[in-house]
């Protein structure tokens, strides 16, 4: 196979076919890694700076001395790798759907497996985000209905473009709750979309949560000649409601 393009594995998946990639890219010269399933594009280290950023905001928004995080999503990694960059991070759930993508980390075919991997303070989880959010037994397989400082998602592509209809529940309000259940008074749920700030589903978060704002993050597209953007929601949960 050329030097330039490398296809590192295949697999069927019941959500389609997945494809890990490697690709050397022309305009930057960089070796790019990519997560495809069937047509779409879950991931590709070509452009990172979106995730590493919604991890960092996320984090921003919190002052405990010790964090336990939650993110909704593996892809390549870059999420994860920034939530344990981060000093008062004590520990790290990471959830995704496709058990293929968490093998790859664990057998280092992606470049960030091994080091998420080796912490102590993080754990990949083979599971349904979704569908655990639901669950009354929670996020935490080993711990029913743990509570997290912060709980962060990068698995659609936006609240209104989804990988699955199934998951549209997620963005409405009940949704919105059941997330905000599993997180600690003061904590944090932050959401990555490639769409710019949805009106809507802001306020749908302003009326779930205690406060709600949209960050747009941009970044340098060397391969289109501009700047791109973003979105990054950040949602901070209020007190226990009275007699829970």
């Amino acid at each position: 196979m050329s030097a330039r393009f490398e296809e590192i594995d295949w697999r069927p998946t019941p959500m389609g076919e997945l494809v890990l990639r490697r690709r050397r890219e022309p305009v930057t010269g960089q070796d790019v890694y990519e997560i495809k399933l069937d047509d779409e594009f879950l991931m590709s280290s070509l452009f990172t700076v979106s995730e590493q950023e919604l991890a960092r905001l996320a984090l921003a928004e919190l002052a405990e001395p010790e964090l336990d995080v939650v993110v909704g999503g593996l892809g390549l990694g870059y999420t994860a790798r920034t939530v344990l960059e981060h000093p008062r991070v004590r520990s790290l759930l990471v959830v995704d759907a496709l058990a293929e993508v968490i093998e790859w980390h664990e057998r280092g075919a992606i470049p960030a497996g091994e080091r998420l991997v080796a912490d102590p303070r993080c754990t990949l989880v083979h599971g349904d985000f979704f569908a655990m959010v639901r669950s009354p037994e929670g996020l935490a397989p080993a711990a029913t209905r743990r509570r997290f400082h912060a709980v962060i998602v990068d698995i659609d592509h936006s609240p209104r473009h989804l990988l699955h209809p199934g998951h549209a529940g997620f963005y409405r309000p009940q949704g919105l709750r059941q997330v905000r259940a599993h997180l600690h008074p003061g904590g944090v749920f932050a959401l990555w979309s490639n769409d710019p700030p949805d009106d809507d589903f802001l306020a749908m978060l302003g009326g779930e949560f205690a406060a709600a704002r949209a960050e747009v993050v941009t970044f340098d597209n060397p391969v289109q000649r501009r700047t791109s953007a973003c979105t990054v929601y950040l949602a901070v949960a209020g007190p226990e409601p009275a007699g829970r």
